[in-house]
């Protein structure tokens, strides 16, 4: 009797749909894909009990015809793929058409959807596979899809199903994913009955971050835009201050698909070597848009994991661009002070007096007559916003202008000073001037300004050549067209830090401009001879050992070492392949000490094999921050303002000195501004 069977149509779609479907969220996750390769613009997610139950998923993308409709079910049938070679260059999210074949197969569905062309929409009933009902049906342009009781034939599954609460988060985490990676896509969550997350659609990826995430993670980042050999890199990578606990907050996209990539996350977080706190890890939302004949999205059922075709190559295009937006972006930490007001317990428990209110009332009084003034040589200054004159000096006003003569007015506006002493009669004082509104300081003149004020101005008058030194206009000054003028500003030099003194006898106290600086003296000289050393440790000197100690790695580490032993040299070991995936270690750094070199090279091996920068291994960075903590001075030590001055000099421009190597900021600032609100000299 024949032992091998081919399995009921049945058996099969359940271990074929086990793959793909394993509980409510991946359910979503090939619904949301299917919209978003719809074109939808508004996607709405409902879930009620975690999702077990209850999922609705509406979007308004081109819809299903009635006649595609109950083949779009079926295992293998998409319109996202038709040869081979389109294996080669996907861009959609889904290709395999497993989906739904896969949901109906462990669920009841309910679909709803029209095209905009068709006059009428589709509703088509399908459970376990079985067909219950097709039918034409009024709905709006787009595609709905109810699925109800996950699982409901195969209760072996659903036990393993968790609380409704975890499900529900689950299903949370994805939209939010979901939502970043197409931020042009507004979506809306709804989880039992109550909105939980909306995001605008409108094309910034800020928005969706902030929708997501909130303000605070929001303005803890820094933006991300590099290019690396046909890769792009874009996005948002968070401030080394602000980094966080776990690696939940790394995001990574790859063609606008969420993926989990750890060469990605060591990517990422070899950038933020030396500058992060210990047992903190980086946050981002970081995009890769690469050639989709070099990504191999057909790698995993659930397509969350991708190939490279060049790993080394992706970890750079990373790398780089993290510590190029570190580098830009990361300036030094800005203290912010509380912007409360500070009541007193007067203010805090007394009842202020109620106001009752006072009517307004008109009074009349006689005017004055005015008094003849005495002359005196005061000048008349037709600009109204000329200092008054003091009390016992006469107040001229601009109707005084009057009096003079044609030609002493023409004076008055070409700037000439009017003395009241010309004129031929005294002139009677003005009334009392009605206080005017003090007029807006004008605004500063910017270069594009002065150059529109300099080009508006007449040509200047040709010199004749018979009355040379002498210039008048005549009919040709105003033909003669002006060629434009461009004024150049010198460029403004930066301020340089002065110190002021020392806090604690640990934070040194400067101005620099407009702001004030606190620097950590310990943590900026720290870094300071970290960085040296790590200079100076480019070729690390071997110390040759008198037998040689052999090595037994792995034998993808153990290919690693051997493509890379002039890299290994650089960093002080001598070391000669043996019988793999055994090496014999001839000699080791002299820094290294009495550190067991197995350990470090076995380390050394696992960052070759991640790609990274610097292949070095934490135990040389150990022994730089150790070396650098004893040598830098330390609080409470004495040392001289020129001492001060000469180390803030020293690292306050160089961008590598920013934190310390435990990843303790180095300097921070507080603005002039700040400064004076706290004691209200501004509001």
């Amino acid at each position: 009797m024949a032992e091998i069977k081919l399995l009921s149509k049945e058996v099969s779609e359940l271990i074929a749909a086990g793959e793909v479907i394993d509980r409510p969220a991946s359910i979503i996750k090939e619904l949301l894909e299917n919209s978003i390769d719809a074109f939808a613009s508004v996607v709405t997610v409902e879930i009620k009990n975690g999702g077990r139950t209850y999922i609705r998923v509406t979007d308004n993308g081109k819809g299903i015809s009635k006649e595609d409709l109950p083949t779009a079910f079926l295992r293998h049938a998409t319109s996202k793929i038709n040869e081979k070679q389109d294996l080669e260059n996907i861009m959609t999210l889904g290709f395999r058409g497993e989906a739904l074949a896969s949901i109906c197969a462990v669920a009841k569905v309910d679909v709803l959807t029209k095209r905009p062309e068709d006059d009428f929409g589709t509703h088509y009933v399908i459970e376990g596979t079985q067909e219950v009902a097709l039918e034409e049906s009024g709905c709006p342009d787009g595609t709905t899809f109810l699925v109800r009781d996950i699982f409901y034939n195969v209760p072996a599954r659903l036990k393993f199903l968790k609380k409704d609460v975890s499900e529900g988060n689950a299903v949370a985490d994805l939209v939010s994913k979901i939502a970043l990676s197409h931020p042009e896509v507004s979506f809306k969550f709804i989880r039992d009955n109550k909105i939980e997350l909306l995001t605008a659609g409108d094309g910034k990826l800020y928005s969706a971050v902030y929708s997501v995430f909130g303000r605070e993670f929001a303005s803890s980042l820094m933006e991300v835009d590099y290019s690396y050999q046909g890769m792009r890199v874009t996005g948002y990578t968070v401030k080394p201050l602000s980094a966080k606990p776990n690696r939940r907050f790394q995001n990574f996209f790859v063609n606008h698909r969420y993926i989990k990539s750890k060469a990605m996350a060591a990517a990422l977080e070899e950038a933020y070597r030396n500058q992060i706190m210990v047992g903190k890890f980086p946050a981002c939302v970081l995009f890769v848009d690469a050639p989709p004949n070099t990504v191999d999205v057909n790698v995993h059922p659930t397509k969350t994991e991708v190939r490279f075709s060049n790993e080394k190559l992706m970890h750079e295009a990373v790398y780089f661009a993290v510590k190029n937006s570190l580098l830009m972006f990361d300036a030094p930490n800005k203290m912010t002070l509380d912007k409360g007001r500070h009541f007193s317990e007067r203010e805090l428990y007394e009842v202020p007096p109620k106001d009752t209110g006072t009517q307004m009332q008109f009074v009349t009084e006689p005017v004055k007559p005015a008094e003849p003034v005495k002359q005196v040589s005061q000048p008349v200054y037709s600009d109204n916003r000329a200092e008054p004159a003091k009390p016992s000096e006469p107040i001229v006003s601009k109707v005084e202008l009057k009096k003079l003569d044609p030609e002493q007015i023409e004076r008055a506006k070409q700037g000439e000073d009017i003395f009241l002493s010309q004129l031929d009669e005294p002139v009677p004082a003005a009334p009392e001037p009605v206080p005017e509104p003090v007029p807006e300081e004008p605004k500063p003149l910017t270069v594009e300004d002065m150059n529109r004020i300099v080009n508006e101005l007449p040509a200047e008058p040709e010199t004749s050549d018979e009355n040379e030194g002498f210039k008048f206009i005549n009919a040709q000054s105003f033909e003669k067209k002006q060629e434009p003028v461009t004024i150049q500003f010198a460029k403004k030099e930066e301020p340089k830090p002065i110190v002021i003194g020392e806090l604690f006898k640990t934070f040194v106290i400067a101005q620099c401009g407009n702001e004030m600086i606190l620097m950590d003296k310990h943590a900026a000289h720290e870094r300071y001879i970290f960085e040296q050393i790590k200079d100076d440790a480019n070729k690390l000197q071997p110390q040759f050992l008198l037998e040689p100690i052999m090595v037994l790695l792995s034998y993808p580490e153990y290919d690693a070492v051997c493509e890379n032993l002039e890299k290994i040299a650089v960093l002080g070991f001598e070391v000669e392949p043996d019988t793999a995936p055994t090496v014999a270690v001839k000699g080791v750094p002299i820094i290294l000490g009495d550190n067991d070199p197995t350990e470090v090279l076995c380390e050394l091996a696992k960052n070759l094999m991640d790609n990274k920068i610097n292949p070095q291994s934490e135990v040389f960075d150990d022994l730089y921050h150790s070396v650098a903590c004893k040598a830098a001075i330390k609080a409470n030590d004495d040392n001289s303002i020129a001492e001060l001055q000469a180390l803030l000099d020293a690292v306050y421009e160089n961008d590598d000195i920013r934190y310390c190597p435990h990843g303790r900021p180095v300097i921070i600032k507080l603005t002039k501004r700040d400064i004076e609100k706290q004691f209200r000299r501004i509001v």
